[in-house]
């Protein structure tokens, strides 16, 4: 017998009450039980096609051999220890993050996810200028901590106490931006180059240069939010260097960079101080997290994956960009928004449901989101293709 208390779904088993999850996802009934590449089976044996990653976590793909066996060799060596040692599988990481990103004259501040990436990310920023005001965009989503959600673009998300008027949520506007960094208070400017929530919009090259040459005439710094972006995802290591010739001053990231494994990160520029203290985290970092993300560099790199995702995206874009019934395809390597003429709720249920097909959804209603592994194949994309053109179609018929 299933009770609820508040928000809190409670299991009965006779006369025993067990703890149960708090109530604050609407769960489809899929319980995948094992998963290969861009494929998940159930407990069934049902098989479904992944073409959401767990919101863009999985960039290599479902228990690859690879990232399985480094975790594996790293747990029965040594799982974790604090950053009060030295760590050189952290220095190994760092040098090939740099290689790959082509940002080794950076700086690395490892943690747990995106949100604690964007929340020192902030932090670092206001104490390196002295200031204390921040420009984000509407439509952006940076996180669930206090600073990071202050400069998110949904109210639904903000409590009490993370309203506040140093903020600016502005449209992309050069000139409005301007305006507000001509205060002389703002610490930094923070975007998602392709927003992930938001729908995959992406910003133009003059957008993203143009920022970078305000945040330096007015001594702000630029915060390049690259967690859903990041890591080949857009066809390019970071979604912003597929769009402009810009240095960031700092740079985050998570979701891809552990392929399931909780690891998230800061990249710093040179010219920005590193400072004991400044910065702290008790996971962060730690053996097991570093060798899953060494890993996925080194699966990315030797599977050329990031041309694969380049390639893949190109594909989609040739199908999907000229059908009748969208309105607009977005998108950069396999960070895809396919926005329809009617709200794709019911069709995101139907694939889940009875293509076995999982997808995602956005702050857009009416966007369908793809951000699969990017191992994923022309024959599983062709999948896709064959369910949407059916659904779409009887989505149109039911709403004429």
């Amino acid at each position: 017998m299933i009770l609820r208390a508040g928000n809190c779904l409670i299991l009965e088993h006779g006369n025993h009450v067990v703890m149960n999850i708090f109530d604050v996802y609407p769960l489809f009934p899929i319980k995948p039980a094992r998963a290969e590449g861009a494929l998940l089976w159930d407990e069934e044996g049902v098989e479904y096609l992944d073409l959401y990653g767990g919101h863009a976590v999985i960039s290599i793909g479902h228990s690859h051999p690879h990232w399985v066996s480094a975790i594996q060799e790293q747990v029965a060596k040594l799982a974790f220890y604090s950053n009060s040692i030295v760590n050189p599988i952290q220095q190994a990481y760092a040098e090939k993050l740099g290689e790959m990103s082509c940002l080794i004259d950076h700086s690395l501040f490892l943690c747990n996810s995106g949100a604690e990436a964007n929340e020192n990310a902030l932090k670092l920023a206001s104490f390196h200028t002295g200031k204390d005001e921040f420009i984000a965009f509407k439509g952006g989503f940076h996180g669930r901590t206090a600073a990071a959600v202050a400069v998110t673009d949904n109210p639904n998300l903000r409590a009490p106490s993370n309203e506040t008027d140093k903020v600016h949520i502005l449209e992309k506007d050069l000139a409005e931006v301007e305006q507000k960094l001509a205060n002389g208070r703002v610490a930094a400017i923070i975007i998602e180059a392709v927003t992930g929530v938001g729908g995959i919009q992406i910003a133009s090259k003059a957008f993203l240069e143009g920022l970078s040459h305000l945040s330096k005439k007015y001594g702000s710094l630029l915060i390049m939010d690259e967690v859903q972006s990041g890591f080949g995802r857009t066809g390019a290591f970071f979604g912003y260097q597929s769009i402009a010739s810009i240095s960031p001053d700092l740079i985050t990231m998570a979701k891809g960079m552990g392929n399931g494994f909780p690891i998230g990160g800061l990249l710093i520029h040179p010219d920005i101080e590193a400072k004991h203290g400044l910065l702290g985290t008790t996971f962060g970092g730690n053996h097991t997290a570093c060798a899953a993300g060494l890993a996925v560099l080194e699966v990315l790199e030797s599977e050329n994956l990031i041309s694969k995702a380049a390639k893949m995206g190109k594909w989609l874009e040739e199908r999907f960009s000229r059908l009748s019934f969208i309105h607009e395809y977005r998108g950069k390597g396999l960070m895809v928004g396919i926005e329809m003429k009617f709200a794709v709720g019911g069709m995101r249920r139907q694939m889940l449901m009875e293509d076995k097909i999982f997808t995602g959804s956005s702050a857009c209603l009416n966007t369908l989101r793809l951000l699969p592994p990017l191992c994923i194949t022309e024959a599983q994309l062709e999948r896709f293709e064959d369910a949407f053109l059916v659904k779409s179609e009887q989505l149109i018929d039911s709403q004429q």
